[in-house]
């Protein structure tokens, strides 16, 4: 009662100021919240994406750089004319030196014997010395092995510290020698883990030092391997593991996973993406998440200063409003009613809702005219922002689709690389057991590419494969599917053609090839193996083989010709 009493005591400027003031500061301060959490939500979903993005970019890069190694050392591995001269020739030292050369975070390359003494490493390093209880040596013997990350044993003492100060940590890659059916040896690479801190820095964006955002690994059993800044060994010395409540993203559902704020082995709370490697081939599977992490305070920062600046906003136009319903005194309340039932109706988000122009006399008008104006700011800054929100998505969807044409083409020839064409394959196979056609695959190998490559050099071999690639799309049909599934190696995929019929284009690719002269090279000839889907119960994997045998009959044959599956 004495509030009441109080406010009668005042003018009817004051009173309508104070009660039209009230309400609008109120309507002001509702939309301001309103839109400010709408665009704080937007804000930190952004965030988490660019987070996951950053986390998955890494993945791919450490992937290709596990298959790229394990690849080197299969290809050196496999020279089987520089072995056969033996393990500790000139000719193997120096393929060891020039393989060094080209990638220097290989510090160590060697080659054991098929009892584990090292007969030829660079730099002469454990030359004499036996290996054979070593994992690489032991798995190497069988088939082409990636190790996870270890310290440095044997080459502790006779290698420099590294630049970081941190002790040294490998990676290993080795692959079995064999001449003929008999393995002579093992080649192995010890591949510095320094590499992996120089592929996450260079996805690190510039700013990521103010943003205090962080690339971590962890394996396969949630240890940390890796940590930003030579923290690792202070992490796992703390104990830090794989934070519990994340979500993994393994890349294959087709869905991205969220974004999660978990708590740290510090006591803080980060924004926290992760993302699981996914190998290229079966050696490089050592199970690694990938997490990008990055404090809440700084990565919802934008978010909460949004949020902030909204309500200013807000505040500001409703003490600019009250300000002009002071100058209201005549015929005041009718105008207040339909001023309020109009802001009633735009605080409900009613379609063509609006602040009319008040008339009854020139405060009333600037009254209406300032709030109309105030709403249409408003409205136009939550256009303006969904529209900015909006188009940030479109530009992350076409990140998206780039990168996966990116992950799916081969970019030498603009062929399909492996992964590309299974998913064809896997289309193919199914589509032929539903309706009962032919289905037939031809693999593709060009004839002596190595020496190409050593006779003429890399870039003379590139054009040979592209020449190829050419050569194979303009021979076959447009519902055909070509691909690049190896170093050399391509393979086609002709629906609707039966044995004979694949037998046939195949031979004919072949003799287009053998007419064909390259400036550099010259003549240029390959070899083909021809498969066809046996029934239904045949399968994709099953007919690449039997392509794969046929085509090593040709090889078998003296190359420059075509073999069927037996």
């Amino acid at each position: 009662m004495m509030f009441i009493a109080r406010f009668s005591d005042h003018s009817l400027r004051m009173q309508i100021a104070l009660v039209f003031g009230t309400l609008v500061v109120s309507l002001s301060v509702l939309l301001s919240l309103g839109f400010g959490e709408l665009l704080k939500h937007r804000i930190q979903r952004d965030a988490g994406n660019s987070l996951q993005v950053v986390a998955e970019n890494a993945g791919t890069l450490l992937a290709l750089g596990l298959m790229q190694r394990s690849l080197e050392a299969e290809v050196m591995a496999s020279a089987e004319v520089v072995w056969s001269k033996g393990l500790d020739s000139a000719e193997a030292q120096h393929m060891l030196a020039r393989s060094q050369a080209m990638q220097p975070n290989n510090i160590w390359i060697g080659v054991a014997d098929a009892q584990g003494v090292v007969r030829n490493a660079t730099g002469g390093l454990l030359v004499g010395q036996s290996v054979a209880q070593r994992p690489w040596f032991q798995h190497g013997l069988e088939a082409v092995h990636v190790g996870d990350v270890h310290p440095a044993q044997l080459l502790s003492s006779l290698l420099p510290p590294n630049a970081t100060g941190e002790p040294h940590r490998f990676v290993d890659f080795s692959a079995p020698i064999r001449i003929g059916p008999t393995t002579v040896g093992v080649l192995g690479i010890h591949g510095n883990w320094q590499w992996t801190r120089e592929v996450l820095e260079s996805l690190t964006p510039v700013t990521s030092d103010e943003s205090a955002l962080g690339l971590f690994i962890f394996d396969r059993k949630g240890e940390l391997i890796y940590a930003p800044g030579g923290q690792t060994d202070a992490m796992r010395a703390a104990g830090q593991r794989l934070p519990e409540g994340i979500n993994v993203n393994n890349n294959r559902d087709g869905d991205r996973t969220q974004t999660t704020v978990t708590r740290w082995q510090d006591g803080k709370r980060y924004l926290t993406a992760a993302t699981q490697l996914q190998p290229r081939n079966a050696a490089s599977d050592l199970g690694w998440r990938i997490v990008a992490r990055q404090p809440v305070e700084l990565a919802f920062a934008e978010a909460d200063k949004t949020v902030q600046l909204t309500l200013v906003i807000g505040l500001a136009a409703a003490l600019l409003a009250s300000a002009l319903a002071w100058l209201a005194a005549r015929r005041l309340s009718v105008d207040l009613y339909a001023l309020a039932d109009a802001a009633s109706a735009v605080e409900a988000d009613r379609p063509g809702s609006s602040i009319p122009a008040m008339q009854s006399n020139r405060e009333v008008a600037q009254l209406s005219q300032s709030l109309g104006r105030m709403t249409h700011r408003l409205l136009a800054a939550r256009e303006a922002m969904e529209e900015k929100v909006r188009l940030r998505t479109l530009e992350l969807e076409a990140a998206n689709r780039a990168l996966d044409l990116q992950a799916r083409t081969d970019a030498l020839t603009g062929l399909l690389n492996r992964r590309g064409f299974e998913t064809q394959m896997a289309f193919a196979v199914a589509l032929a057991r539903r309706s009962s056609r032919s289905l037939s695959v031809i693999t593709v190998d060009v004839d002596h590419f190595k020496r190409v490559n050593d006779t003429y050099g890399h870039e003379a071999g590139d054009e040979v494969l592209r020449q190829l690639a050419r050569t194979l799309e303009s021979r076959l049909r447009g519902s055909d599917v070509v691909a690049r599934v190896g170093g050399e190696e391509f393979v086609a995929l002709l629906p609707d053609t039966d044995l004979e019929g694949a037998r046939s284009i195949a031979q004919a690719l072949v003799t287009a090839m053998a007419g064909q002269q390259d400036p550099v090279v010259g003549a240029i000839t390959i070899s083909a193996g021809v498969a066809t889907m046996r029934g239904a119960d045949d399968n994709g994997a099953a007919m690449l083989r039997r392509g794969d045998a046929a085509l090593y009959e040709a090889k078998g044959q003296g190359r420059n010709r075509v073999c069927v599956e037996a």
